[in-house]
């Protein structure tokens, strides 16, 4: 009977968890460096890195590649279908209502947002951010280890409910609210219950995202002197420790200002 009772308990638990969704954005256009997504490090392209580690986090239970419809995005959808991965295509400007329409077709509850030029994504960061969201006594509308910048910039993780995302699909007018996905939960900080997620040493002076070629250079030196593959993806707290030895390799790009966001389209 307790054997019964378990299974028809853990039946429960599995219907009442929410569906939890990464939702990666990602398209050829870059103004800084073009085709990004698309550049190899480690024997494959920087989405695949970016999916790979995803794939790893076990409180993730779906992923989507959000692109456009644009035909210049035909190869992205072609590397995610090659990538055994689902795809979404919607807007190219209108990236929150792109977002909408991914989490409607992939039937999520909880969406992990994920920008597809970041190929040092952890996925224990990911996990993090997401038992931040779900397992909050009194309920959380968004939790992201970016409200504090305490991890290095490329490990950004936003969490938030499909139900809230179609709140802010309606209600968002400004064209920058368009265009960045999130920025209309934390510009309404009263009307959303925003979680944190910090580490306990301020990391956020590393920059491990995509955007210049300085930034490739940093990542080739990374993948390269880390034998980064596949079969082997060291956690961030690895390549932390290799940049505190080698902190020329951090100059590379240390003085890459992140674009505003009223510059991204």
């Amino acid at each position: 009977h307790s054997c019964r009772y378990a299974l028809v308990m853990e039946g429960r638990d599995r219907m009442t968890r929410p569906h939890v969704v990464a939702i990666i954005q990602g398209r050829m256009g870059s103004t800084r460096l073009p085709g990004k997504i698309l550049l190899v490090l480690g024997g494959r392209t920087v989405l695949a890195n970016v999916v790979a580690r995803v794939q790893r986090a076990p409180l993730i239970h779906d992923l989507v590649i959000a692109t456009t419809t644009a035909a210049a995005d035909d190869v992205v959808a072609s590397e995610a279908y090659r990538l055994g991965v689902d795809v979404f295509r919607g807007s190219e400007d209108d990236v929150l209502d792109r977002y909408q329409g991914a989490a409607r077709h992939a039937r999520a509850d909880a969406i992990v947002r994920i920008t597809s030029d970041c190929p040092l994504l952890d996925a224990s960061v990911a996990d993090l951010v997401v038992d931040r969201y779900l397992s909050n006594s009194g309920g959380l509308d968004y939790a992201s280890n970016t409200i504090v910048r305490s991890y290095p910039r490329g490990l950004d993780v936003e969490v938030f409910s499909a139900a809230k995302l179609q709140e802010a699909a309606r209600s968002a007018r400004a064209k920058s609210e368009r265009e960045h996905v999130t920025q209309y939960f934390y510009n309404n900080p009263t009307r959303f219950r925003l979680g944190s997620v910090e580490h306990s040493r301020d990391l956020s002076r590393h920059r491990w995202t995509l955007d210049t070629p300085e930034d490739l250079e940093f990542m080739r030196q990374v993948f390269d002197r880390l034998s980064i593959t596949d079969a082997s993806i060291p956690s961030f707290l690895r390549v932390v420790e290799f940049l505190d030895r080698h902190p020329e390799i951090s100059a590379l790009n240390a003085f890459v200002e992140q674009k505003p966001l009223d510059a991204y389209h």
